[in-house]
């Protein structure tokens, strides 16, 4: 069996999708002016904000009543058909980013069997940074008794050669359109249609052929190949994976093979799409003896050839050579030796996007920043692969207002 599969996705009738999409949960974290526009945006609607968690509510009062009213809620969706079931589907989507280019991706859902997203895993489905697992209990708290999920995930295939996705792309105009519209909050446009019949088919057929061969384009890397990555809403992925296991720690010898919470529903995209950017995050450390550090640095983690990485200290800079044997990613390097160092010597790190950002804030008083290069797309597999979990902070997926609206949803219950 596949790891990504077809599902029977619940897609809403109502009469405003702009107030039913609402951003993944773990956006504007510190932004509670955006949740509640949001909330005023959808009010009377509707609407996924009546049925998720936003972060920016973890730990406030609100957090206990909120949690609460979710599983109602989404038993009155239920009750009130809200949603109408597309069988044994997939929705193809295709979503507008700032600077204008289209984003594609597939909607269905992953078999959490084939997902571990310990360090060290060697499973099909990886994640790319490491979880937090303290992260995950208040999660579960909220998937535990619900009777739907609605996925903010977005999932990669390394799929050079644009096998998968493309194909039912090059369709689409063959295909039911199920939603054309504008996101609020500035979330650009987005667009679904309906992939269902022989198109699934062929796509499976596809899949289980790309299965087979992923390994030969990792040959010769130390470590077992995979077929997916995460690459946002690994949280979320954990938490339907702790609530499965759960699950079947709860119900000892029974078969649970075909059980709903075995799967969990996600979006597919390709990293090699051309829409899709990696943009690196860079480090500064401060309140710590830049020189030194610096030093340091040159001593045990640079060779000649190594990836180059320039460093900022006040006004001087100048460019390190990053030891290539250490790791597969110039972060990999550099965060293994922050890791290090910091552990014995002052300093504190923090991740920042903006590159003048960075130059700017390198230029107090016992700081250094170091301005990493871009990531390399294929560079994402080849590094969970051969190194495991990637440092955290390693890459972003776009901007905030880009990351995935709430919008298909499936029956986990």
């Amino acid at each position: 069996m596949n790891a990504f599969l077809p599902a029977d996705i619940l897609f809403p009738q109502v009469d405003s999708m702009e107030k039913w999409a609402v951003i993944a949960c773990d956006q504007f974290t510190s932004d509670p002016a955006y949740w509640e526009r949001v909330r005023k945006n959808a009010e009377g609607a509707p609407s996924t904000i009546n049925l998720i968690l936003p972060e920016a509510e973890l730990g406030t009062e609100k957090e206990a009543e909120h949690t609460a009213l979710i599983n109602a809620t989404m038993a009155e969706y239920l009750k009130n058909d809200v949603f109408k079931t597309l069988k044994n589907a997939f929705v193809y989507v295709e979503r507008t980013l700032e600077n204008g280019t289209v984003r594609k991706g597939l909607v269905g859902m992953v078999d959490l069997d084939a997902y571990d997203y310990s360090t060290g895993s060697t499973s099909a489905i990886r994640a790319t940074e490491r979880t937090v697992v303290e992260r995950i209990p208040p999660r579960m708290r909220v998937r535990r008794d619900a009777p739907i999920e609605l996925p903010h995930i977005l999932m990669l295939c390394d799929d050079h050669d644009k096998v998968l996705i493309e194909p039912i792309a090059a369709k689409k105009n063959e295909l039911t359109k199920l939603y054309d519209f504008e996101l609020m909050e500035g979330g650009n446009h987005i667009a679904g249609w309906l992939v269902a019949g022989d198109e699934v088919e062929k796509f499976n057929a596809r899949l289980t052929d790309y299965t087979a061969n992923v390994g030969k384009k990792y040959e010769g890397l130390k470590g077992v190949p995979m077929v997916f990555a995460v690459g946002d809403g690994n949280h979320s992925l954990a938490t339907a994976k702790s609530c499965y296991e759960e699950l079947k720690a709860q119900n000892p010898g029974q078969d649970l093979s075909n059980h709903p919470a075995r799967f969990a529903l996600v979006e597919l995209e390709n990293i090699h799409d051309e829409a899709q950017v990696f943009e690196p995050i860079h480090r500064v450390i401060t309140k710590c003896d830049p020189k030194k550090l610096l030093a340091a640095l040159e001593k045990e983690a640079c060779a000649e050839g190594g990836f180059a990485v320039k460093w900022y200290i006040g006004g001087e800079s100048g460019t390190v050579y990053l030891d290539k044997a250490k790791s597969q990613l110039a972060v990999g390097v550099l965060q293994g030796f922050l890791d290090g160092y910091l552990k014995e010597h002052e300093g504190e790190i923090d991740y920042i996007h903006d590159d003048d950002a960075l130059i700017s804030l390198a230029k107090q008083d016992n700081a250094i920043g170091f301005l990493l290069p871009a990531m390399e797309k294929s560079q994402l597999f080849r590094g969970v692969i051969a190194d495991g979990i990637l440092p955290r902070k390693t890459f972003s997926m776009g901007h905030s207002r880009e990351k995935r609206y709430y919008l298909e949803g499936r029956k986990i219950k």
